[in-house]
């Protein structure tokens, strides 16, 4: 039972990721397109829509360091690089 549970648990946080980046760039995008409006320019927009896309991204690094330090308990010792320490003698 509990497998999954912690199956579901993993699926929802892929499913954050998947929602996340979109909505924060759609975010900035009709911030920007508002800001456009009200203060007759025309690059609000984009930069509302670079800020979206650098705040989305921002989430979902932490997201995965968060993902990482909580699967950090696993046993798998590694060195960064995805290589297994093998301790030779």
């Amino acid at each position: 039972m509990a497998g999954g549970i912690n199956s579901l648990v993993q699926a929802e946080r892929l499913l954050q990721v998947a929602f996340v980046l979109p909505s924060a760039m759609v975010i900035g995008w009709l911030g920007g397109a508002w800001a456009d409006s009200k203060l007759h320019q025309s690059w609000i927009t984009i930069v509302g829509v670079i800020f979206g896309c650098v705040s989305g991204l921002f989430y979902v690094i932490r997201m995965a360091m968060a993902a990482e330090k909580s699967a950090g308990g696993s046993g798998a010792n590694t060195n960064g690089s995805g290589d297994q320490f093998q301790n030779r003698k």
